[in-house]
């Protein structure tokens, strides 16, 4: 399946990839999609012949939990209404705590990675298949860009993602863009994981830009494109032909011309090394999983990853997300500077998509001052429900302590609060109105 050059969907930048000469394809989020219609320029696009790939963020198929029914189902009605040739997500845990762990339910706002070990093969591998049989196209992965690293790693990003195909015959999606990430803040050879990846299995390459801080890459999709990376898609284009190659950018969009700029530069990346001898793949030899561990049987299947496995998986990925979104002790073996790079990475994003989903918090507080404030909120309440319920909780912890000072502000808060919150469980109800009361009649 050749898909072309393409460029990521997005609401705010739709007018200029519509505009864009020679976009063969698009992807959009799939979490910003309803199930039932599209936006207007999305059947626009796809009455041109411009096929558009749904890009999951959400199923944390690298999680210790089995994925989501209604997730999945969610994914598949979207894959249905786009006539999709194939649905990509990551190869990332999102999520952790809950039943197995006897702990609320976190949400890490953010791709986190999966640990490279046999363990966590077994659990992604059994969640990959449960998702296969649930959609009704292919399913990709991509390898996620990563701030800190497990400890105890027992296989590399290319053996751990070859593995994962022989195992489950999952296509893989190559973000040229995370493996220059992992490259600085983890010290992997993008070279390496390339020569080690099983190329036929790529359905398509992401490229996207970043920023370097500090010695730290951050993979923000909010920069433009940077030479590094363009190496790197060389590396892999001197290897294979991709099928697809997508520019990415979610923030910060540049005018239509610099990302049509962007796009020439792709191409020519792409078209540098057409005809030149491909270096042999090197023949890297593969470590063998623990004897207990799942391995493939003859037709391909693996035995399905135990509770046990499961258990001691969400454990550890609780552990992480715990300290990283509320404060707890790191665990043993990580970076604890890394850790506070990615615990302060994780809030600032977490502030930025609130803003996004709730754009009236930073008008009615102002930029500055409602940063400032979701920042303090956030180190101590860790989310567990998604963006939009954040945006709630924090206005009304703000409400509760009597705050925004201003009495014009908080009257305005406490009606865009009221607008949105209902209906609530009753304790908070009762809390809550009687925050309000004491705000209208102007305390």
């Amino acid at each position: 399946m050749k898909l072309g050059i393409g460029i990521g969907w997005r609401p705010e930048i739709a007018d200029a990839v519509e505009a864009l000469p020679g976009i063969d394809w698009v992807e959009a989020v799939a979490e910003n999609l309803c199930d039932d219609h599209l936006p207007a320029s999305l059947v626009r696009l796809r009455e041109r012949g411009v096929t558009v790939v749904p890009h999951g963020v959400s199923l944390g198929l690298g999680g210790a939990d089995r994925p989501d029914p209604a997730r999945l189902a969610g994914l598949a009605a979207r894959a249905t209404l786009l006539g999709t040739p194939l649905v990509t997500e990551h190869i990332a845990f999102v999520r952790a705590g809950g039943a197995r762990t006897g702990s609320p339910v976190l949400e890490a706002g953010h791709l986190l990675p999966v640990p490279r070990t046999w363990a966590a093969l077994d659990v992604l591998c059994e969640n990959v298949r449960v998702a296969q049989d649930s959609l009704p196209v292919p399913l990709a992965l991509e390898n996620i860009a990563a701030l800190i690293s497990w400890p105890d790693e027992e296989l590399t990003e290319g053996q751990f993602l070859a593995e994962l195909v022989d195992r489950t015959g999952v296509r893989l999606l190559i973000d040229v863009a995370n493996l220059h990430t992992n490259h600085v803040n983890r010290g992997e050879d993008p070279a390496r994981a390339l020569d080690e990846l099983p190329l036929e299995a790529i359905a398509y390459v992401h490229v996207a830009g970043g920023v370097e801080r500090d010695g730290v890459w951050h993979d923000t999709h909010a920069h433009p494109v940077t030479a590094p990376v363009l190496g790197v898609l060389a590396e892999l284009r001197s290897r294979i032909a991709p099928p697809g190659v997508l520019l990415e950018r979610d923030d910060d969009f540049p005018p239509a011309d610099e990302l049509a700029g962007e796009l020439d530069t792709i191409r020519a990346t792409l078209d540098a090394d057409r005809g030149g001898v491909r270096p042999v793949r090197k023949e890297t030899p593969r470590p063998a999983p623990p004897a207990a561990t799942s391995q493939s049987d003859g037709d391909g299947e693996a035995a399905a990853a135990t509770d046990a496995v499961r258990d001691r998986v969400a454990v550890a990925q609780t552990s992480l997300l715990s300290a990283l979104v509320a404060g707890t002790p790191a665990p043993e073996g990580f970076d604890h500077r890394r850790l506070g790079v990615q615990s302060r990475a994780l809030a600032a994003k977490r502030a930025d998509v609130v803003a996004k989903v709730a754009p009236e918090l930073p008008e009615i507080l102002g930029r500055r001052a409602y940063r400032d404030a979701f920042l303090a909120y956030a180190r101590s309440r860790p989310m567990s429900a998604g963006y939009r319920r954040d945006a709630l909780d924090f206005a009304e912890q703000l409400l509760i302590a009597g705050r925004p000072a201003d009495d014009a502000a908080r009257r305005r808060l406490t009606h865009w609060w009221q607008d949105r919150a209902a209906p609530l469980p009753p304790r908070r109800t009762a809390r809550l109105i009687r925050a309000a009361r004491s705000v209208l009649v102007g305390r």
